[in-house]
């Protein structure tokens, strides 16, 4: 299996230098004010273009105007895709420790396809049509996907690349059983057109009410597991010698992963690349230190979520692009040059 330069990994996961911190630290805020201008461009940015006058008064003073019922209908998708993104940057991040792949991801391990394929399968032979009711489905959908990809991919003797496989053929029959089922069934069809790749054009408050929780209890745990990834990212034996506690880590670590993107995946559909690419970012600025990555990863996955569904509004006008197809376009070139420059690497 292979891991990241184990050498750099005992060595950062050591307490970093005063200023180091301080630069750390300062780049949190940072990724937080450039959080807040995506928030406040994904209010602003649509088929009617709102001033940031409009959009104050909108959040402040809702008077019912035309740009207020605006502002008050783009602030669900917005606060909707801040907590998905966050939730799929996190469980990436958790992945790729725990399985101490570079390439891991929600969507790249066929995770979000289980999730997929159990809510279609919920709404369309089990009459399931509420969010709360069809969540269970994809955890359970997600949780066994995942275990699937772990066993095929060849367990603790897993690389990154034979994950990579058995998540995207998974993933291919997943997709292929999703498209014969709303074939079959037009109604399926017109619930989940859009939802299956990927988008936030159905975002609601009660949406957000629903997936707060779990979102809420995988993000806690996910960052209570800093310590114990990081032990282990030094080797079983060390991790023991250090007291980390390896089977549960394992457990908690994947239930993390499954809450996050299972319930990311209920409310917005399977979005790919995105807990891919930001990890692997904001890694080259913290190091392997996941104390520093988990929180960064917090902040920044909802930047490229939220960035990447204001451009499939503004490219597509009147219409727009599903945030789904902006994030798979991105992230499909970012992949095969992660890919590539790890086989260069080992030539």
């Amino acid at each position: 299996m292979l891991v990241d330069s184990p050498p750099e990994q005992c060595a950062d996961t050591a307490p970093a230098p005063p200023t180091r911190r301080a630069v750390r630290a300062l780049g949190l805020l940072v990724s937080v004010v450039i959080l807040l201008l995506v928030a406040l461009a994904s209010i602003a940015i649509g088929a009617k273009q709102l001033s940031m006058g409009e959009v104050w008064h909108g959040l402040f003073h809702n008077s019912g105007t035309y740009g207020d019922v605006v502002v008050s209908e783009r602030l669900s998708r917005t606060v909707l895709g801040l907590l998905a993104g966050a939730a799929l940057g996190l469980s990436g991040a958790v992945l790729q420790a725990l399985t101490r792949n570079p390439l891991a991801d929600p969507g790249l391990l066929g995770i979000n396809a289980g999730a997929s394929a159990a809510v279609v399968t919920a709404i369309t032979f089990f009459g399931v049509t509420s969010l709360s009711g069809y969540v269970w489905f994809a955890f359970f959908g997600a949780a066994a996907v995942g275990a699937l990809v772990w066993f095929l991919g060849g367990s603790r003797g897993a690389t990154p690349v034979r994950l990579a496989l058995a998540g995207t053929a998974i993933s291919a029959a997943l997709y292929g059983y999703l498209q014969a089922v709303m074939i079959s069934d037009d109604a399926a069809l017109g619930r989940m057109r859009f939802w299956t790749v990927g988008s936030l054009s159905s975002a609601s408050d009660s949406t957000i009410v629903q997936v707060l929780p779990f979102l809420a209890a995988g993000t806690l745990l996910a960052l209570a597991l800093a310590r114990p990834l990081n032990a282990m990212a030094m080797g079983d034996d060390t991790a023991k010698a250090l007291g980390a506690h390896l089977n549960r880590t394992r457990a908690l670590s994947m239930l993390s992963a499954t809450v996050l993107s299972g319930a990311a995946t209920a409310a917005c559909g399977p979005i790919v690349f995105v807990g891919l690419m930001v990890p692997h970012a904001v890694r080259s600025f913290t190091g392997p230190d996941l104390r520093w990555i988990l929180p960064y990863a917090t902040l920044l996955s909802p930047v490229l979520l939220l960035g990447s569904d204001v451009i499939g509004r503004v490219v597509a006008r009147p219409a727009e692009l599903q945030v789904g197809i902006v994030t798979a376009l991105i992230g499909g070139p970012v992949f095969i040059f992660l890919v590539r420059r790890r086989r260069t690497a080992q030539l």
